[in-house]
């Protein structure tokens, strides 16, 4: 048996060097878009006119108090809100016709998406919605998406500061691999963010996550990958014409995740995605334990189907679990305290730069000591994504079928 004990003693020691190694390229990356970044907040060479399209469906908390920071842009161009219901017995039609009186000077308008295209119901809606625009830049953005004043001009700058090229005819990826990042056109911009708990261990966590798990993966992807190549729900901003090239929204109306696949389908058509410096604010719900466990297992099964490959090297990310299971396989020895000490340096160090540097997240200092928990949390989570393929979204409940969506039933709205 003692063999077995060393094997394991081996395995998990091996498991958290390979977690610092990935905590020294999260730091690197961080700092590459700092600098990368540095200075970019100007103005870019134009103002065009924008049309921000954002799907509601019902109201979420602090979603008016989002609204209202579209409202008030200090943006030289010119822009209007569109949003878009399934029905205009949604409760959210009467929060914008409360905005609509608030701010009158304000081009806002309400457009009604009868027909259902597909299972994601927020593509189905932005496909109906994608024709009232009036511009040929288009912002999408969830509907609790707080921004500064400066969020228009700050993103719209995204599309300047490249050479203009001729884009390849149709999704010619291996066109697109060759070209050098810098020369591409933009054709979508996105923006990091972080979430705002409401209340609750379990919203809590899902936050810390947010800005010291998932927005490191994304600058760590960004570093590695030679640029970024999906987009965040946050903010995907882009061109209709850009859409046109990859077959617009309907070409979507069965994703789930449909900010990440936006991304790369425009990155393979030869367009580039910019990652921009403008932090937006996104709304974490005060869960219950079950809401929490089906909204992060829908979470991770969805990254696992995007990110198939690089997925599997998720798990060794969560160092805490690994460097206190080692303490546990060698008895406590002393060689696993400090390998658990130089862990959690670095586990700590991400957090604090991406966490707080990055983000301006506060909450990450007054919630650092539940980083072990949430890593804990994290492991169990990307563990159970392979187990099935079964998620539930906004209450329907789906059979992910590589990124695909397949409606099996109804339930309650979460």
């Amino acid at each position: 048996m003692d063999w077995i004990v060393v094997v394991v003693q081996g395995a998990v020691a091996l498991l958290t060097l390979c977690g610092v190694a990935y905590g020294l390229i999260a730091l690197w990356s961080a700092r590459d878009f700092e600098r990368a970044t540095r200075g970019g907040r100007a103005s870019g060479e134009g103002t065009p006119g924008v049309s921000i399209l954002k799907p509601v469906k019902g109201v979420d908390a602090r979603m008016y108090a989002g609204f209202v920071s579209h409202c008030v842009q200090e943006y030289a161009g010119e822009f209007e809100l569109l949003f878009g219901v399934s029905s205009l017995e949604d409760a959210a039609v009467r929060e914008v016709a409360r905005l609509r009186v608030e701010y009158p000077g304000v081009s806002i308008r309400l457009v009604e998406c009868k027909e259902r295209l597909g299972a994601s119901g927020k593509m189905s809606n932005l496909v109906q919605m994608l024709p009232e625009a009036r511009f040929e830049h288009v912002i999408v953005n969830d509907s609790d998406i707080r921004v500064s004043a400066n969020y228009l001009t700050r993103v719209m700058a995204g599309f300047g500061g490249t050479r203009e090229k001729q884009i390849p005819e149709g999704n010619d990826s291996k066109k697109s691999k060759g070209k050098d990042d810098a020369e591409r056109e933009v054709g979508l911009v996105t923006v990091p963010y972080w979430g705002r708990a409401e209340g609750g261990l379990w919203s809590r966590l899902e936050a810390l996550g947010i800005s010291t798990d998932f927005m490191p993966g994304v600058l760590v992807a960004r570093k590695l990958e030679g640029g970024t190549r999906f987009g965040l729900g946050s903010t995907l901003a882009t061109t209709k014409t850009a859409l046109a090239t990859i077959g617009g929204f309907e070409a979507m109306v069965d994703q789930l995740a449909d900010d990440y696949e936006l991304g790369a389908r425009l990155s393979a058509a030869g367009y580039k995605v910019a990652l921009v410096r403008e932090v937006v604010e996104t709304t974490v719900p005060a869960y219950s334990l079950r809401g929490f466990c089906e909204h992060q297992l829908r979470w991770a099964r969805s990254t696992r189907d995007s990110r198939r490959w690089g997925y599997v090297g998720v798990g060794v990310t969560f160092v805490l679990p690994w460097s206190m299971a080692a303490m546990v396989a060698s008895g406590f020895a002393l060689w696993s305290f400090s390998l658990f000490s130089m862990a959690l340096l670095v586990r700590v160090s991400v957090a604090l730069t991406v966490g707080v540097g990055i983000l301006r997240d506060g909450q990450v200092l007054r919630d650092i000591v539940w980083l072990p928990l949430r890593d804990c949390f994290g492991l169990f989570f990307w563990a159970w994504s392979y187990a099935g393929d079964t998620i539930v979204w906004r209450g329907e409940r789906f059979r992910l079928r590589r990124g695909v969506l397949e409606k099996q039933s109804v339930e309650g709205r979460m």
